[in-house]
């Protein structure tokens, strides 16, 4: 089977409702997707970077009970393994206030063994944070090069609205990588003042990237390609936290790609019957953790859909 590596940052979300504290959850926007594809029996691996505390302890041991190989963990000796406190609104989304302490010495990156049309998962600000964007940009060109489909959520949020400019060139760097490139109309209004999906197509991102997935919350999912155009309703549910929708969206269009045998050169000429396939695993995956205040699909979802 295809194997996926992820790439991104892992933190400890303590999450608040009615401003008490009701869950402490490992997360991280890729970390989140890959403990369910873990959970779905994928091989999976993350590269990331914690602490040696006790928060560190827990979430590789946490990696461990759900099928994630640890084995590009970088520990850092000095430093704290981060953590956010998450506040849940009327709505069930998450105000954040996040508190790091990031390692100075930058973190050690192993290379790990990636063949053609096995997948990364990357994404947020993690992959263009500009203390560690030398190594993570090393690996998004080794993986590009070795022929992995490159799957990028830009998860780019207001509290990063100021640096744009700045930031915009190695964002540009990852598109041009990628082979499926997905963020929310939120992440969009913060980046170009839209969120129309054609207009940020045409105007914003086909010369940039072969695939592009807009998701605006709970209300639908656009798709474009140069030869496609999808529109897709969303599934409508009761929700309990929707922390880990996107990252989820996420892992279940990866899982698709892997359970339909959909490899790197097949994107651009998928039937739309293909398509829909593959956001119905992704729409799945969302709708299942929003039902809980875990940041993955759960254990007995994972059991169900074990390839």
């Amino acid at each position: 089977m295809r194997k996926v590596i992820g790439i991104g940052e892992t933190i400890l979300d303590i999450i608040f409702r009615n401003e008490q504290p009701v869950a402490a959850v490992p997360g991280g926007s890729t970390f989140n997707g890959v403990i369910s594809l873990g959970r779905c029996g994928v091989p999976v691996s993350m590269i990331t970077e914690i602490g040696n505390d006790h928060v560190g302890n827990n979430i590789i041991n946490f990696m461990k009970e759900n099928g994630v190989g640890t084995e590009y963990v970088s520990v850092y000796p000095e430093g704290k393994s981060p953590i956010s406190l998450a506040f849940l609104d009327e709505n069930n989304d998450a105000n954040y206030s996040f508190y790091k302490d990031y390692n100075k010495n930058n973190f050690e990156l192993v290379l790990p063994e990636i063949n053609r049309d096995d997948i990364v998962m990357f994404g947020s600000y993690f992959v263009i944070n500009p203390v560690l964007r030398p190594k993570t940009l090393q690996f998004l060109q080794y993986a590009y090069e070795r022929g992995a489909i490159l799957y990028y959520d830009i998860n780019y949020r207001a509290n990063h609205k100021d640096e744009f400019v700045r930031l915009q060139s190695s964002i540009l760097e990852n598109m041009e990588m990628c082979s499926v490139f997905r963020g929310s109309a939120d992440d969009f209004d913060v980046m170009y003042g839209m969120h129309d999906a054609d207009r940020l197509f045409d105007e914003k991102l086909k010369f940039h990237v072969p695939c592009f997935i807009c998701t605006n919350a709970g209300k639908s999912v656009s798709l474009r390609t140069a030869n496609f155009s999808g529109e897709y309703d969303v599934k409508q549910v009761e929700t309990v936290s929707t922390i880990g929708a996107g990252d989820n969206f996420n892992a279940g269009f990866v899982y698709g790609l892997i359970k339909y045998d959909v490899c790197k050169n097949d994107l651009q000429n998928l039937s739309a019957e293909q398509w829909q396939k593959l956001i119905e695993c992704a729409t799945d995956f969302s709708a299942e953790v929003c039902q809980s205040v875990n940041n993955s699909v759960s254990k007995e979802f994972g059991a169900s859909r074990r390839l």
